[in-house]
């Protein structure tokens, strides 16, 4: 198996704390090899793969034919995020094609344990998704199977969208649940934060607990990937001491 520590960074980024996971939403997909290939070598972390069936959300990406194409341009954790409905199938088939991280929505699944419980049988770390309206008291029966939490912080669906300024209570709601967790014994869990990141609010959502930055249109597209990451990163660094 392929799978990579969470927490160990791209050897050109910050300390192992916090990750930078570039959306390939946004990518140029006519290039998308060149463009995984030149975010990694600008410090990114993990590359996030946003799969939409245009049934769970209201749009159509791509599939594990695509994740496997671009396995091999890339040394670090592939961070798959589901909004399919249903999960189970397609997990297999993800893990198959090289994903280290598999993500779905709660909403999804019929047995989320069963679900969690799937992903990590395919040698895959688990997590679950939260909509900016989905409770996280889902969190509560499942914490031992889960690696990742990720909330949305905009309604899934399509990239380019601004950030809802409610989640940020959120992050701090489900910081407290996680470090409760692990303060207790557990294991730990990354806390990850997608839709409307950019260089002007980053800091702000460090500050609330989010560990793990998901970022599409703040990156791609932008002339100079390493000087986008480097910002993304100071303002990081900023929210860190902001939150001391």
């Amino acid at each position: 198996m392929h799978i990579m520590p969470l927490d160990t960074p791209n050897t050109m980024s910050a300390p192992a704390t916090t990750r930078i996971a570039p959306s390939i939403l946004s990518a140029d997909f006519a290039r998308l090899g060149e463009e995984v290939r030149n975010v990694v070598a600008a410090g990114a972390d993990w590359i996030h793969f946003d799969v939409m069936d245009n049934h769970y959300v209201p749009n159509l990406t791509i599939g594990p034919m695509v994740c496997a194409a671009i396995r091999p341009h890339v040394q670090v954790p592939i961070d798959v995020h589901l909004m399919v409905e249903p999960v189970d199938d397609i997990v297999p088939l993800f893990a198959k094609a090289g994903a280290d991280i598999i993500t779905f929505h709660p909403e999804a699944s019929r047995h989320v344990d069963r679900t969690l419980g799937l992903i990590r049988d395919s040698g895959c770390k688990a997590g679950l998704v939260f909509n900016p309206a989905t409770p996280l008291s889902y969190m509560d029966y499942v914490m031992d199977k889960l690696d990742v939490v990720l909330l949305m912080s905009v309604n899934p669906g399509f990239g380019g969208q601004a950030f809802i300024p409610s989640t940020l209570a959120k992050l701090r709601e489900a910081r407290a649940r996680i470090d409760a967790w692990t303060q207790a014994g557990g294991q730990p869990i990354l806390l990850e934060v997608d839709g409307g990141v950019k260089t002007d609010n980053i800091a702000e959502i460090r500050r609330a607990g989010a560990d793990t930055f998901v970022a599409g249109s703040a990156i791609f597209g932008k002339p100079d990937y390493t000087a986008v990451i480097k910002a993304l990163r100071d303002e990081i660094a900023r929210g860190e001491t902001l939150a001391a």
